[in-house]
């Protein structure tokens, strides 16, 4: 977490960094009492997405950032996207993200390739980026909440709602955030085969009901259509560990969405 923080400091703009300890027992209170350039909200242990719905409803900047406590910044990077968003008037400025894995050492670049559609996009058209690499004018997303009912993906139905409301893009080439990957334990890669279950089904409801919103809106195009088919396969294959016959339902609604579908040759 001091690394996550002092990435957020290392900016020119005039800013607030805003950290939710969600009822830590570690010492991470004390610590943050004794940081005097933070906004620190103590809550009571209810879980990530009250955490940060408590942290951006005092949130007061124009534009806004959500980062959680094992990753940072790039330097230089949030003050080039401020710049990008107030030359374009933006509602999200993308960027690209990199992975660090702690046990090996190891990185990888995740580059976002130019796309005209953000919806198909952010359905898995290409990379999608993280979304903790992106950054928000506050207002266009003052009513989107990060919804506990889809644990884990929270942040996948985030960007979706706010892909749907069609937001003005606009783009950073560059690095703006690294994803550390460790044995820590983190919410999207549950430890235990039993506890990937509600986080496969609450992916497969995001899907289901952005899907049902395009269909009502009419914009449920084939090239959105095929992009659900493409992120959905690896999904039936993580709940083929746990549920044939609903992973069965899953394989049969991509063929519904694309006819065409043909099987990747890599799998998982």
């Amino acid at each position: 977490m001091p690394k996550a923080i002092d990435s957020c400091r290392g900016t020119a703009c005039s800013h607030e960094i805003i950290v939710v300890d969600d009822g830590s027992s570690d010492g991470t209170s004390a610590w943050l009492a004794a940081q005097p350039d933070l906004i620190a909200i103590r809550t009571e242990n209810w879980g990530k997405d009250w955490a940060v719905n408590t942290g951006f409803a005092r949130a007061r900047g124009q534009y806004v950032r959500f980062l959680d406590s094992d990753d940072w910044l790039e330097p230089g990077a949030n003050d080039a996207q401020i710049a990008i968003a107030r030359e374009t008037g933006a509602d999200i400025v993308l960027g690209d993200y990199r992975t660090f894995d702690d046990r090996t050492g190891a990185s990888t670049d995740a580059t976002l390739v130019a796309n005209d559609d953000f919806i198909a996009q952010q359905l898995g058209e290409g990379e999608y980026s993280h979304y903790s690499a992106f950054l928000f004018r506050r207002e266009f997303i003052r009513d989107i909440p990060h919804r506990p009912e889809f644990l884990a993906v929270d942040d996948r139905m985030f960007v979706l709602e706010a892909a749907l409301r069609h937001p003005r893009l606009a783009t950073y080439r560059g690095t703006v955030l690294v994803h550390r990957h460790h044995d820590r334990g983190r919410l999207q890669a549950p430890n235990t085969m039993q506890a990937e279950i509600p986080i496969v089904r609450a992916e497969h409801a995001i899907y289901t009901k952005v899907m049902a919103q395009l269909q009502e809106r009419n914009e449920l195009t084939e090239r959105r259509k095929r992009a659900l088919a493409g992120l959905l396969w690896p999904l039936a294959h993580r709940m083929a560990r746990h549920d044939l016959e609903e992973a069965v339902g899953i394989v049969r609604e991509i063929y519904r969405l694309d006819p065409a579908f043909e099987i990747p040759d890599t799998g998982l």
